[in-house]
């Protein structure tokens, strides 16, 4: 789906069949407010609540809705807002994608539905024109340009982890097993955890997910997946699941996080991209032995010549970069590739890739879109992805250096790789520079307990 104008937003063919359709369902359950969803570029889902009798004129007309909170309402060190139009706090507006609208099965009287953001059409300088900031409209032009560039369809799914934490304290569970045994996998665990998973499950299922497996990872923190599709449908489940797990959360009294590492010593909180191609059900990326083909070594080649440059973007904050840090916890450093390899930042699975940079904190819609942007690179200029990494083979020295080990060096990185940055409009990515700036600058100022421990008594 690309990224269309208000007025062919609005005057689609199949749009008013599909606002007969939603007002039915409205009135069979007896939907009484909805959710106008829309994602910040710090991947927070931002909005407005309606009486669902509106939603009708507000699907023909839109809502007003400020530019500015593609930031998300965040304010500088210095005081003064962050984002588009901070100045004068410009408004357009927001038009429903109704193919999105579902029924909270938490609370049936509620609703949602994602929202993309446009200028109104009596703007003088860009009428009617995709707002620029809008990380889910982004998505849509980078996917459309890809697919007429290259013929394929981009098909991702998503692997989410997060810990949970019962009555709020924020510490690895005491397991109950030997020091030298890990929990993963552990029916036990699982157990323990049964009561959250069937809820998270029950609530996806309702939702439109197609819920597929669950498993314990480490103390405190489960997996629970869902199945892959076109890549647009695969960033907006992806926020789905995380509102789901936090209303999860809220029934059950424990705190639910996506921080990349709310625990020092255990494995952090990923959510590894599994990307492949498709011209109708023709998977692109396998030949005919079965194995990878050049199509797909090109991709990983651009996976791993922009690996530096994405890394801003599909790991965040400035927690990710603790993920890092830690030996052993599957948590590539080094930009490298392998059949079945957790050691590999690309590891090939049959027909599909999996980018194993992305943490849980990532906006979906930009992580996706650097995604996609790296592998048409790749594929278009025919960049080699180096050496291939075996299983249980050590590691491979590159020529594609080391991913950043801090949010600032990220930062740097992202801004001196042009094909990163043309993954984002300007005025998307200058939003994202400062905002993510700004973050840095507050954490290198920040006193922590580890300065404390370090340097309270450092000298006598």
């Amino acid at each position: 789906m690309s990224a269309n104008t208000l007025e062919e937003t609005l005057n689609a063919s199949a749009r008013n069949a599909l606002l007969r359709e939603v007002i039915a369902r409205i009135r069979e359950h007896d939907v009484k407010h909805i959710y106008l969803q829309y994602v910040s570029i710090q991947g927070r889902v931002m909005g407005k609540v309606i009486p669902a009798r509106h939603l009708e004129r507000i699907a023909e007309r839109g809502l007003a809705w400020t530019y500015l909170s593609a930031g998300g309402f965040a304010e500088s060190r210095h005081g003064g807002p962050i984002g588009p139009s901070a100045e004068d706090v410009a408004e357009g507006v927001m038009i429903p994608d109704l193919s999105t609208f579902q029924i909270l099965p938490w609370d049936t009287d509620m609703a949602r539905v994602f929202c993309d953001h446009f200028h109104r059409l009596d703007d003088d300088e860009r009428p009617g024109a995709v707002a620029l900031s809008d990380s889910r409209q982004n998505l849509k032009r980078v996917l459309a340009e890809f697919e007429a560039a290259l013929g394929y369809e981009v098909r991702t799914g998503c692997e989410p982890e997060m810990s949970w934490f019962p009555d709020g304290v924020v510490a690895a569970p005491a397991m109950n097993l030997p020091g030298n045994v890990g929990p993963s996998y552990h029916i036990g665990e699982l157990e323990r955890m049964r009561p959250v998973i069937k809820q998270v499950t029950r609530y996806g299922q309702a939702m439109g997910l197609d819920m597929i497996q669950a498993d314990y990872e480490d103390p405190g923190q489960i997996e629970i997946n869902f199945g892959f599709g076109p890549a647009l449908a695969t960033a907006d489940r992806l926020v789905t699941y995380r509102q789901i797990c936090m209303q999860v959360a809220h029934e059950f009294g424990m705190l639910a996080t996506f921080m990349p590492k709310p625990v020092a010593g255990i494995m952090a909180n990923g959510c590894h991209h599994h990307i492949s191609l498709w011209r109708g059900e023709d998977p692109a990326f396998e030949g005919p032995d079965g194995k990878l083909n050049e199509l797909g070594r090109h991709a990983i080649g651009g996976l791993l010549t922009h690996a530096r440059g994405m890394s801003a973007i599909v790991a965040p904050t400035v927690n990710s970069y603790a993920r890092f840090w830690e030996v052993g916890m599957f948590a590539p450093s080094t930009p490298t590739w392998g059949p079945e390899n957790r050691q590999c930042l690309v590891r090939v699975l049959g027909d599909r890739m999996e980018y194993r940079a992305p943490d849980a904190s990532c906006n979906p819609y930009l992580s996706h879109a650097v995604l996609v942007t790296a592998v048409r690179a790749g594929i278009e200029q025919r960049l080699s992805p180096g050496p291939v990494t075996e299983a249980g083979g050590g590691p491979v020295d590159g020529a594609f250096g080391e991913i950043p080990r801090t949010l600032g060096e990220a930062l740097d990185a992202v801004q001196a790789d042009p094909v990163v940055a043309a993954s984002m409009s300007a005025e998307l990515l200058q939003t994202f520079v400062e905002l993510k700036t700004d973050e840095w600058h507050r954490a290198c100022g920040a006193v922590t307990d580890w300065d404390r421990e370090m340097y309270l008594r450092y000298l006598p």
